[in-house]
């Protein structure tokens, strides 16, 4: 926990793939000071033709690299949040060539109750983790 997906133009290799997935993940352990095992990505390609992130008028220019990244966490503070953004943009920029221009993320929040890890049980609740 938390749980990110991505949402990426079908065509980058299976080496990509995993550069861009142990990025995010050290953008998330720095960030969000997670535990190095707590690693739940999920990433799905799309045809270029299915897949439209435009720039909200801001004037950002997006490439076939873009990357969306959906995060769903407990609540994370103001500056985590903002740490977050900057280091996944260094780390896909180091690791994979993408520009902070093509990453686009939303976080949304949810509590201890909305999570189980399997096995039928809330682990937050029952103090489990």
């Amino acid at each position: 926990m938390p749980l990110m997906r991505f949402d990426v133009v079908k065509g980058r290799s299976k080496d990509e793939i995993k550069r861009l997935l142990d990025a995010a993940h050290r953008a998330m352990v720095s960030a969000f000071e997670v535990p190095q095992r707590d690693r739940y990505q999920i990433l799905t390609e799309h045809e270029p033709s299915h897949f439209i992130v435009e720039d909200s008028g801001l004037g950002i220019p997006r490439t076939e690299k873009v990357v969306v990244v959906s995060v769903t966490s407990r609540p994370r503070s103001e500056p985590a949040k903002q740490k977050f953004y900057v280091e996944l943009c260094r780390e896909l920029k180091a690791s994979c060539g993408v520009e902070a221009s093509d990453v686009m993320v939303s976080i949304v929040t949810n509590t201890d109750v909305d999570w189980s890890f399997g096995n039928g049980r809330a682990q937050f609740l029952t103090g489990e983790l």
